[in-house]
């Protein structure tokens, strides 16, 4: 098949991938607006396990309604590690880096997971790093720092506070990277669902914080926690593993770089935070190299494995 003429199918499986890395960052990116809220009434692990063990109820009873069953021997090595690193580890040490350090700190620090995610898909996984790629990626960076220097605070950080926000981004560029075999013989929905089962059994030791907060929670705050844990876990971490699946790691890490500009608008329109003149720059240096990074020139390195062909046995298993 050329690669400058894709097939109706192709050209459809890359769309659909496309929409559900958008709705991905769209969600991941109200969770900003959510966490705020939550936070205040609720401490950094029992935050965590609280999301977790909604997002789990969720995705378990979908899980029943598709009858998608116990993923295969060969994903869980990949699912184990992705839920201790990434919807266990991570979470907690987000939620408590938050704590410590200003937004725009956070922000920085976090961001350098896309890069991690580039390096270690690199090493570990063969995934290409084309040019527009890298330079995607590069501009993104700089937004997302442009963002982070203009939300900062005055006397905001602390050493702990960087270190936690340093290690969430380590635990999620290893999260990312060890889902990615996992999705070559699960679906999406049995790698998001086992591993956010493997992250709330992570958090249980949080059990007696979370039931004691939550009885003193303010109901907002807890309506808060309950959304993280259906729509930014559930929904947007399966189709996080959609489009996953259908792409690079590498590509899917750029992605994400999106999600500051959205943060700013979000926290514009729904916390009344008017953004700055040089916050708006950077929010749209972020969305420009998003958009350099999926372009169709960039997109064509990885099309081999962004567009699989389905095996006939597999057929099902595609349109998922």
């Amino acid at each position: 098949m050329p690669s400058t003429s894709p097939s109706p199918s192709a050209r459809r499986a890359e769309l659909l991938a496309a929409g559900a890395a958008a709705v991905t960052v769209v969600l991941w990116a109200s969770a900003f607006v959510s966490i705020r809220s939550a936070g205040d009434a609720y401490s950094p692990g029992a935050l965590a396990l609280g999301r977790l063990l909604a997002g789990a109820l969720t995705l378990g009873v979908i899980c029943l309604l598709r009858r998608e069953g116990v993923p295969p021997r060969s994903a869980w090595r990949g699912i184990a590690i992705s839920g201790l690193l990434w919807f266990g580890f991570y979470m907690v040490a987000l939620n408590w880096g938050e704590q410590q350090v200003d937004a725009g700190t956070a922000a920085l620090v976090v961001n350098t997971g896309p890069i991690l995610i580039a390096l270690l898909g690199a090493r570990l996984l063969g995934d290409p790093m084309p040019p527009r790629l890298l330079a995607g990626m590069a501009v993104s960076f700089a937004g997302a720092v442009t963002v982070g220097l203009s939300m900062s605070g005055e006397g905001g950080s602390s050493v702990l506070g960087v270190v936690l926000c340093l290690l969430a981004a380590v635990a999620y560029a290893g999260g990312v990277v060890a889902q990615k075999p996992a999705l070559g013989s699960a679906s999406p929905l049995q790698v998001t669902t086992f591993g956010c089962l493997v992250g709330a059994v992570l958090c249980l030791p949080f059990a007696g914080q979370l039931v004691q907060e939550a009885g003193d929670a303010p109901a907002p705050a807890t309506l808060n926690m309950l959304y993280l844990g259906v729509f930014p876990t559930a929904l947007a971490f399966t189709t996080w593993a959609y489009a996953l699946s259908r792409t690079t790691a590498s590509r899917m890490g750029a992605t994400t770089y999106a999600a500051p500009a959205l943060v700013v608008l979000m926290s514009w329109l729904f916390l009344g935070e008017v953004p700055g003149l040089l916050t708006l720059v950077g929010g749209v240096l972020c969305l420009a190299g998003v958009a350099v990074s999926r372009s169709r020139a960039a997109a064509r390195v990885t099309a081999p494995e962004a567009v699989p062909e389905p095996r006939p046995e597999q057929a099902g298993d595609s349109a998922r």
